[in-house]
């Protein structure tokens, strides 16, 4: 059987104080293994990062944007190979796993402006004959900590911003579908990378601790669920170092009575269902406002359910595939026959579908429930399924409160027909991300990524402008030059 190892100074490596099952989530198989790193081979990659950040740091930023260049049409190259593999160990259909790829690659593709972003200011004659200036210079080993739900996306918000920007990295991958993030790195060598600027780790908990206290890396960014996130940045604040951790979520939409509910249900359907409701940014709450908007609601989802097809990666025809793991689809499952305990209503049941040939994946179906309240174990936390619940609320000020008081503030969204509704909302609304009829406002590369309260730990979000800012630090520069022949004499006032 297959077993992925690391990535160490450009070459692979396959220590390991013990292996893990990587299974195909479609068939319930186990089909490859992982090297677990004991802390003494993630020592080495960050010690090859080390090394490897001298010369790096010192190579002019228009040469580490012409690798990124090469990256990217290396990634676009391989793209059916790095889609198949994101299937095969994710689950996440072929043409959703394309969707991934193509939005990491333009976070690539903002990495290859590098030249202008860190140009950094200039300020001639601040005082008499007195220069000013500031740059954006590098901060050194820094690591990056991803999920499993986006094998290739996420590390793609990462690495390609902070090594154009000098620094060296360190990835630790989810150990749950790893190739893709090992092959990935990889291509970046055939980019023309130096060794030992990009490594990559695969582990657990002591791989991710070695990182955090580890006084040679400098900064670590995370995204995963809010108690780890809250783990990463409170051990990383501890032991000196700049962190971003990304947490959990709890997406809801607004659905006002004037809503074009048509296209409304079209696009719940792809938030809600798509890659299994296994997204931070999936819209997992309806909250309607009046009882006609509930009861269309209601009836158009359950109407507009009914041909959704789960199944294996490589079928086109699917709509979404597996969950991950058979412990993640009896989480999903025990949420919903939690709320249907708690007085709510099961209209479309996607417990235990039948798959043909897949009977042993981890699939759940999709799933719609009706009178949904905030008191409820589903509502208050995180489902990370396909599971759309909705909630019925009187007014829009009620929608909007309900929103508010919980504890993540990562993305929403209204659907109306309504600017003066649309506008009070996104002004209003206390969370970080906000669409108005779009039901995934996730930023483009050129923007910055970030949810507010319990969603992200830090001062910084993730990838466009903050990134640049996240994996530098500023340097303020001020000259003089006198001129020939004159001194100036002592003075012990504060210069102005």
């Amino acid at each position: 059987m297959e077993t992925i190892g690391h990535l160490i100074g450009g070459q692979l490596s396959y220590q390991a104080s013990r292996t893990q099952d990587v299974f195909n989530p479609a068939t319930g198989a186990v089909a490859k293994q992982v090297a677990i790193a004991p802390k003494a081979t993630v020592e080495e990659a960050i010690a090859a990062a080390q090394a490897a950040y001298p010369a790096w740091r010192n190579t002019p930023p228009i040469k580490r944007a012409r690798v990124m260049f090469k990256y990217k049409e290396l990634l676009e190259q391989h793209a059916d190979k790095i889609t198949a593999m994101i299937g095969a160990e994710h689950g996440k259909i072929c043409h959703d796993a394309a969707g991934e790829l193509q939005r990491g690659i333009e976070n690539v593709e903002y990495a290859c402006g590098a030249p202008e972003l860190l140009k950094g200011e200039f300020s001639k004659n601040v005082g008499p004959s007195i220069d000013s200036w500031s740059e954006f210079q590098p901060l050194g080993v820094v690591a990056g900590i991803t999920p499993f739900n986006f094998p290739a996306m996420v590390p793609l918000w990462m690495f390609p911003m902070a090594i154009v920007c000098g620094n060296t990295f360190v990835l630790k991958p989810s150990e749950r579908d790893p190739s893709t993030a090992l092959f990935i790195a990889e291509l970046l060598h055939e980019a023309g990378l130096p060794a030992g600027v990009m490594n990559v780790v695969n582990g657990d908990k002591e791989a991710v601790d070695t990182l955090l206290t580890s006084k040679d890396v400098k900064a670590v960014s995370f995204v995963g669920s809010t108690p780890i996130a809250e783990y990463i940045y409170s051990t990383a604040s501890a032991n000196g170092k700049r962190c971003q951790a990304l947490g959990g979520a709890k997406n809801h939409a607004i659905v006002m009575p004037d809503a074009d509910m048509d296209n409304t249900v079209n696009q719940l359907l792809g938030a809600a269902f798509g890659s299994s409701g296994e997204r931070c940014m999936a819209l997992s709450v309806a909250v309607a406002v009046g009882q006609e908007a509930g009861d269309t609601l209601v009836a158009k989802m359950q109407e507009a359910m009914a041909p959704l097809k789960v199944g294996e990666c490589s079928d086109k025809t699917n709509d979404f595939g597996p969950v991950i793991t058979q412990e993640h689809k009896d989480k999903v499952v025990g949420f919903i026959d939690s709320a249907e305990a708690q007085g709510a209503t099961v209209v479309v049941d996607g417990r235990n579908p039948v798959i043909a040939g897949y009977e042993n994946g981890f699939f759940v179906g999709a799933t719609l429930i009706d009178n949904v309240s905030k008191e409820m174990d589903s509502y208050q936390q995180e489902i990370f399924g396909p599971v759309l619940q909705v909630v019925r609320v009187d007014t829009m000020e009620q929608a909007m409160q309900l929103i508010n008081d919980h504890e993540y503030g990562n993305g929403t969204c209204i659907f109306t027909r309504d600017g003066e509704a649309a506008r009070y909302f996104s002004d209003h609304i206390e969370v970080g991300m906000v669409g108005i009829n779009v039901p995934l406002p996730v930023p483009v590369a050129y923007h910055s990524f970030g949810g507010w309260k319990r969603s992200l730990f830090g001062d910084l979000h993730a990838y466009g402008p903050d990134a640049v800012r996240f994996y530098t630090k500023r340097k303020t520069i001020t000259q003089r030059w006198p001129s020939a022949g004159v001194r100036e004499g002592k003075s012990f006032a504060f210069p102005s």
